[in-house]
């Protein structure tokens, strides 16, 4: 008898899955841990999903919501961690991914992190250029309204430069200038941890994007979730702003 997993690879996949991994401080707070060992059991959540993903889905392109901008304003105690975190979970995992086929690439103001991680996402990203099984897509100091200023200021400079006629701006102008200009917008984006929102995430890119929302927290998420969110994803039809030719 087919399993889910089979069941799932008969239909089309969806290449980009984006995740906003929510819930490890409620986590550890209902066992009365501490935030950060909540963190630390989510960085697991998020090693068994990639390989998972890399070794039997097959899915292109992976992101995962890490650090955004609005973190800096947790206890500087927490951010910390985290940075560390971070780096440990980059250095340790790049000779998997190297071997797994796993690029890496960041999304986000690298120059704003602490040196040492800087550090281990220019090595990662370096020596996983040439991987081609799975793309992970690590959003590190990101916020989306900052990408997007972020572009519209490069634009500028382009037309005040004579570079660029306003006339001819585009989405796709605004789409190249992006973090993710590489990278198919999301299919579909997971949040874990019951919140029902966004918080600066894609917000250019998920335009046509599809959203599945589960009360797990982040640490409780297993791949049989991912699983069960995709297989929700390939019941309903992407139209993309149009419609059937009988109209519906």
């Amino acid at each position: 008898m087919p399993t889910l997993i089979d069941r799932i690879k008969e239909r089309e996949l969806p290449r980009h899955v984006a995740v906003i991994m929510d819930g490890n401080g409620r986590w550890a707070k209902a066992r009365e841990l501490s935030r950060t060992a909540g963190h630390q059991v989510g960085s697991q959540a998020a090693e068994r999903l990639i390989r998972f993903i890399g070794r039997k889905l097959g899915l292109d392109y992976l992101t995962l919501f890490a650090f955004s901008t609005e973190n800096w304003g947790r206890p500087v105690v927490e951010v910390d961690f985290l940075m560390d975190l971070l780096d440990r979970f980059i250095c340790e995992k790049l000779a998997e991914f190297k071997q797994e086929g796993v690029r890496v690439v960041v999304s986000g103001e690298i120059a704003g992190l602490q040196p040492a991680l800087q550090r281990a996402v220019v090595r990662a990203i370096e020596e996983t250029a040439e991987n081609d099984r799975l793309v992970l897509n690590i959003a590190l100091n990101y916020g989306s309204r900052q990408e997007i200023v972020r572009a519209c200021r490069e634009i500028a400079r382009a037309a005040v430069a004579g570079k660029l006629n306003p006339d001819t701006i585009e989405p796709d102008t605004i789409t190249r200038l992006l973090y993710t200009a590489e990278i198919p917008d999301p299919d579909l984006i997971i949040r874990t941890g019951g919140e029902m929102r966004l918080s600066n995430f894609l917000l250019w890119q998920s335009a046509y994007t599809e959203f599945h929302f589960t009360p797990t927290l982040w640490p409780d998420f297993t791949p049989a979730e991912l699983l069960r969110a995709i297989s929700v994803y390939q019941e309903r039809e992407r139209r993309f702003g149009a419609v059937k030719e009988s109209g519906e």
